[in-house]
């Protein structure tokens, strides 16, 4: 009685699949260094790079920040403020000092520093960028500019990463807090999926997918960007056409006046800046901003204060209505038909800037 041993596929059919998978990753890693990859930033002060015109702190990772001050000088600043700029800007655009009625910083003893988050302006980029290393520059930053103990904080849209994060991390070291049409993350836990996909759809179909491929597929974001088969963010190709009407409206009465530095804010490149704001914004957060307690209990003065255009169509305004539920401790101001560069109008960063003020002044 013979035996029989079991039958060995032929050699060819098990390597096949293997020079196929090999072959697969070298054309995906050639494709990813070519077309994919992004290019390497241009660093500040490095040779062909940018040049260092800004005064600038070194970070504890070596990083460094550029910054700018505003309104009375820091030793005699009675309130000192720290504002966080939102994607496609930089240092220059501190409208909370910039725009404020003639004469009020001084009535208010106001200080105001803006500074360039990583990758923007004059700033270092930082790859590993998170909520919570954003919230520890912005520390940072307070202590090597001697701002005291406690200090005021106004983050705008993409500068809610920063915002949301001080108010995690560093909340004792807040004298007030303010957040002006935040970005929202549309996979916080926290968030029902009816109010995520509701506020998710208002975005430009554009935005839509740009939102998506930054939190699946964060490795494509510069490609997706910088393609020309079909729109990238509106935002990363300065497309206005994205806006609602009272946007469009305020872009078009402004014109290059509301933004005369537009050089300066990409000049080390469009991913450590733009594309990093966007995988940041929308991946995973290791913390929820919904569940945030209020940093201000037991007596002690603060508030946190959270405006929002009603007519924005790059954050829309469902998500806001929500969280502003949930967390009632958050003073919530809608503004009737604005958008989301609804500062900009007369008389409005004044009525931020003193209601924020006036509530810790109150408490």
């Amino acid at each position: 009685m013979s035996t029989r041993s079991p039958t060995n596929p032929p050699r060819n059919s098990l390597l096949l699949p293997s020079v196929l998978v090999i072959l697969a990753g070298v054309i995906a890693a050639l494709t990813y260094q070519s077309i994919i990859k992004p290019p390497p930033p241009k660093l500040c002060g490095s040779p062909g790079g940018p040049p260092i015109t800004a005064p600038r702190i070194k970070l504890r990772d070596g990083r460094h920040l550029a910054y700018k001050e505003h309104g009375v000088p820091r030793e005699k600043a009675r309130r000192k403020v720290i504002f966080i700029h939102g994607s496609d800007c930089c240092r220059h655009d501190a409208v909370y000092a910039t725009r404020l009625s003639p004469g009020l910083i001084e009535e208010l003893g106001m200080y105001l520093v803006s500074f360039d988050r990583p990758g923007y302006g004059e700033s270092d980029p930082d790859p590993n960028r998170t909520p919570k290393s954003l919230a520890l520059d912005v520390e940072e930053l307070a202590d090597q500019l001697n701002l005291g103990e406690k200090f005021y904080l106004i983050g705008y849209s993409m500068g809610g990463q920063a915002t949301w994060g001080c108010l995690k991390y560093i909340p004792h070291r807040l004298a007030g807090a303010t957040l002006v049409a935040p970005v929202i993350n549309y996979w916080w836990k926290s968030l029902p999926l009816n109010v995520s996909t509701q506020g998710y759809s208002l975005q430009p179909k554009r935005d839509q997918w740009a939102v998506r491929v930054a939190h699946y597929a964060p490795w494509l974001i510069h490609w997706w960007n910088t393609q020309r088969w079909f729109p990238g963010s509106s935002v990363a190709n300065r497309d206005g056409a994205s806006f609602s009407q009272p946007d469009r409206d305020i872009v078009l009465k402004l014109g290059s006046s509301r933004k005369p530095h537009l050089a300066e804010v990409r000049p080390q490149g469009l991913h450590e800046s733009i594309n990093r704001d966007m995988i940041v914004g929308f991946g995973s957060w290791e913390f929820d901003p919904i569940e945030l307690e209020n940093p201000f209990l037991n007596n002690q003065r603060g508030s946190v204060h959270l405006w929002h255009g009603d007519d924005d169509m790059l954050v829309p305004v469902i998500p806001q209505r929500y969280i502003a539920e949930k967390l009632p401790w958050i003073h919530y101001h809608e503004v009737p038909g604005s958008g989301h560069f609804f500062h900009y109008n007369e008389g409005v960063v004044d009525d931020i800037v003193k209601t924020l003020f006036k509530t810790d002044t109150e408490n």
